[in-house]
């Protein structure tokens, strides 16, 4: 992976794994800011309680912890 490549990944506010926006299949716009998730239980999980996660960061895989 080139350092332009590691630049452009964004971190799922879940789990905390990095993704690439220009391939992730799960994203929400939430307070107009473009969130990207490694799947669909980190989006699910997010989207019940975003703000928790926007406050405390990534909690690790749901249902791992």
């Amino acid at each position: 992976m080139t350092e332009q490549e590691k630049n452009t990944l964004e971190t799922d506010p879940v789990c905390g794994m990095k993704v690439d926006p220009s391939k992730a299949k799960f994203s929400m716009v939430y307070q107009d800011k473009t969130y990207y998730f490694c799947g669909g239980m980190c989006l699910k999980e997010f989207a019940k309680k975003p703000d928790y996660y926007l406050t405390h960061g990534p909690q690790g895989m749901p249902g791992h912890h």
